[in-house]
């Protein structure tokens, strides 16, 4: 039987990590997916994915991350219930994380969180690219069949 989980996405808020009576720490947070397609409207929508991470990976995933942190997990779909305090059954799926990957560099996450996607790219400081015979320069490349090695 196969049951693996495979998402990138970012997180709707700060994980929120606690401690078992055991010591163990366990984090939960939500990750918005979102669809690969978009609706009449040209809008797309997004999946809110509730994930489980423990011990020291959920530590992690805490201390790195804040709201808006893209990230990808792996991991496996489990289902569970309990009794609420009103006897009422309550079902809950969720994502039990097994392994993170960090998709964004710390600094590009705290310019999300401050800057709008268009002025992050307008304050990025100009590299020289005198150095690099092949920057694009604006000017058109001349090249003849007789320099291609092939």
């Amino acid at each position: 039987m196969i049951n693996r989980v495979v998402l990138v996405g970012r997180l709707t808020r700060d994980v929120d990590l606690r401690y078992t009576q055991a010591g163990n720490a366990a984090g939960t947070f939500s990750l918005a997916v979102n669809r690969q397609f978009t609706n009449a409207n040209g809008d797309r929508k997004a999946d809110f994915i509730n994930c489980v991470i423990w011990r020291k990976p959920a530590e992690n995933l805490s201390n790195f991350t804040h709201k808006g942190s893209l990230i990808g997990i792996d991991g496996r779909l489990q289902t569970r219930n309990y009794e609420s305090k009103e006897g009422q059954r309550v079902y809950v799926t969720e994502v039990v994380v097994d392994n993170f990957s960090l998709l964004e560099s710390k600094a590009s996450g705290e310019a999300s969180d401050t800057q709008s996607a268009p002025n992050r790219t307008q304050n990025k400081p100009q590299q020289n690219n005198q150095s690099d015979p092949f920057a694009n320069t604006g000017q058109a490349v001349d090249i003849s069949d007789d320099d291609l090695p092939f």
